[in-house]
């Protein structure tokens, strides 16, 4: 660590092309969140660049420089969960991985803004291409990239068939907690994802230890 008295190490400048305007990370991060509120408050359909810039405590120009109307900022905030994504278990055994990555699941689908906008989005994603995709990959492709993590982990330890089906395990983590978190809205019993956990593993092939 540099001593307190040091002085920072110099970053290199990038060069800004004459007349082009400085877009400062700290107002795209608060315009991002704003976005983010605005969905789960109002729903894509009354989200509005005003609304957003007033949130987001800037004005529209701000925003208008980043992005040329909703749709793109939209599809920018949904794409950035992809990236973020959830970690990937690795407690070294199928079960514990699979319970594991349900825990994690079922934490993100109670957050109050997730369980707004999720469905806000996909009732969007059936007339707009454009958001299907990016819905698509923020969920779907996501928790496909752990599944497929998962599953070749278990195969490599002799857990599990090398054709185990992947697209039925992001079936079976995510459709049921889907169903009850967000469309039911209601809590999970107990023991519910000790429960679910049994039902995938076996519907894997998962072989007894």
């Amino acid at each position: 660590m540099p001593m307190e008295n040091e002085p920072p190490a110099p970053r290199p400048r990038r060069r800004t092309p004459a007349g082009a305007a400085v877009l400062r990370e700290e107002v795209t991060d608060a315009i991002r969140t704003a976005v983010f509120e605005e969905l789960a408050a109002v729903g894509y359909g009354r989200l509005s660049i005003e609304r957003v810039a007033r949130r987001a405590g800037v004005g529209k120009a701000a925003v208008y420089r980043r992005w040329p109307s909703k749709l793109p900022i939209v599809l920018d905030v949904v794409s950035a969960l992809a990236v973020q994504g959830l970690p990937t278990p690795d407690t070294g055994a199928l079960r514990t991985d699979v319970r594991a990555l349900l825990e994690l699941t079922s934490r993100v689908m109670r957050h109050p803004m997730v369980a707004q906008i999720i469905p806000d989005l996909m009732a969007e994603a059936a007339r707009n291409e454009e958001i299907a995709q990016a819905v698509q990959a923020a969920i779907r492709d996501s928790q496909r990239t752990i599944a497929e993590a998962v599953i070749r982990n278990a195969v490599a330890r002799g857990e599990l068939p090398a054709d185990a089906d992947i697209d039925l395990a992001v079936d079976l983590a995510s459709g049921p907690l889907y169903w009850r978190l967000v469309l039911g809205r209601s809590p999970l019993p107990k023991g519910y994802l000790d429960s679910l956990t049994t039902a995938i593993t076996t519907a894997l092939g998962a072989k007894e230890s």
